[in-house]
């Protein structure tokens, strides 16, 4: 008797250890979105930060709107076309390694493990949507700078508002990345911020320094 109650104890906690490894079908749709999500926020902030650096570094030599606007667009164009090549290449390397072993463990359990095969595959990453989504959010963020210089005629104003809009356009980004990586807002978005100030600091004043020394356009 005392057997049999130690092997249904057994039994019991066995169920439960698995009932606790067991990982919801919700709680995994929204880690996947979640993944999903930062990486477009990710895209877009470094779209922001690229096209804003570039259009600061032009400004730093030419006052013309024009200039501005057009590197922008190039800037936009430029990271969108190589953030979505990067994106998949990477993301078609990782697909097929899945592959490679998704075949290596069917072949091992045999045929009766086909249809979990096809179940495992429908879960695998997509290397064509993963690069339009990096494409996408790269120009949503590149197109604020440019928006926000388009309309601005006055050299000065025009960059004093660019440096506000990015601001705080890095700002929003920073928080939904700490939200989405459940880390604290206020030291991710004061690193978001630093760093894009950094990249257009930096571009302006590497920019400056090189059309002074009789380099300008």
């Amino acid at each position: 008797m005392a057997a049999q109650n130690h092997v249904q104890l057994t039994v019991i906690k066995e169920n439960d250890n698995q009932n606790r490894n067991r990982v919801p079908e919700e709680d995994s749709d929204y880690s996947q979105r979640a993944q999903w999500l930062r990486a477009a926020t990710l895209g877009a902030t470094d779209g922001l930060v690229t096209t804003a650096s570039l259009m600061m570094g032009v400004g730093a030599v030419k006052k013309d709107v024009d200039a501005m606007i057009l590197i922008g667009f190039a800037a936009l164009f430029a990271g969108a076309c190589s953030m979505a090549i990067g994106e998949f290449v990477s993301v078609y390397s990782q697909l097929d390694i899945e592959l490679a072993q998704i075949k290596r463990e069917t072949k091992i359990r045999g045929r009766n493990h086909e249809q979990q095969e096809e179940d495992q595959k429908e879960g695998l990453p997509n290397p064509f949507l993963a690069a339009i989504a990096s494409a996408v959010a790269f120009s949503l963020g590149g197109v604020i700078p440019i928006l926000a210089a388009g309309f601005i005629s006055n050299h000065k104003v025009r960059m004093g508002v660019v440096v506000a809009v990015v601001s705080l356009a890095l700002f929003v980004f920073g928080g939904v990345g700490a939200v989405l990586g459940k880390s604290p807002a206020v030291r991710s978005c004061a690193r978001v911020l630093i760093g894009g100030w950094m990249a257009m600091a930096i571009t302006f004043g590497l920019t400056k320094l090189i059309g002074s020394a009789g380099m300008e356009m």
